[in-house]
């Protein structure tokens, strides 16, 4: 599947009105994630106003982390998750990144990186700093399931590999995370799995995607 580096924009077109005729599965499907997002923040109310309070204790700076992601069809907008990182206006992330990552494909965490709070390290671990992303679900920036949204970074560098991705809305959780997380974290892996999902897409895959989330949760595999 790698020859996907070599895609035109005449199959990023197809793949997308591919996609959009499937408006009664997108339908029901923004119903699902409005209602389970929804019904989810109310249960876990508690445990994230904990969270966000311990995150102000314990360190400088806001408790949750905004940054500008690439949504469906390009567009822009703001993602939300729990700060894990040590507050500064610039923090470079690919100065921990080892030429090795780089030429790999690296994409989105890189280990040893000093920049990550103790209170960080588990939040990460156990994936409670993608939580506020439950948020976005709402506003409809993004769904329960689908491709880790696009940095832009990654999008000027790969814009065939990761337009491909930006035909469907992002997700907190994918194919990817469920099945491969804990051995590859390169560009290549990555899309592969997102474009698998995006040619199979249905609702009951997203409801096995969401079900093996929660082991890949509790196994903290590739969780950095």
């Amino acid at each position: 599947m790698n020859v996907i580096y070599g895609v035109e924009s005449q199959n990023i077109l197809e793949l997308r009105q591919y996609v959009e005729s499937k408006d009664v599965y997108l339908s029901f499907k923004r119903i699902f994630d409005l209602t389970f997002s929804f019904f989810l923040l109310l249960l876990l109310l508690p445990l994230l106003m904990v969270t966000f309070f311990i995150i102000k204790l314990s360190s400088k700076g806001p408790a949750i982390f905004k940054q500008s992601r690439i949504g469906l069809n390009g567009e822009e907008f703001t993602i939300y998750k729990f700060r894990t990182m040590y507050y500064a206006e610039h923090n470079d992330l690919f100065k921990f990144v080892s030429d090795d990552e780089r030429k790999k494909g690296y994409y989105d965490k890189t280990k040893k990186d000093p920049r990550i709070t103790p209170i960080g390290k588990f939040l990460r671990k156990s994936s409670i700093d993608e939580l506020p992303q439950l948020f976005n679900v709402l506003f409809g920036d993004m769904s329960l399931v689908g491709p880790r949204p696009t940095m832009r970074y990654f999008l000027e560098s790969y814009p065939n590999i990761m337009y491909l991705r930006t035909v469907v809305k992002p997700g907190i959780t994918g194919l990817w995370q469920v099945k491969n997380r804990a051995n590859s974290t390169t560009i290549l892996d990555m899309v592969d799995y997102d474009t698998e999902y995006i040619n199979n897409a249905n609702f009951l895959l997203d409801l096995k995607i969401l079900l093996l989330t929660i082991p890949a949760v509790l196994k903290a595999e590739g969780a950095l």
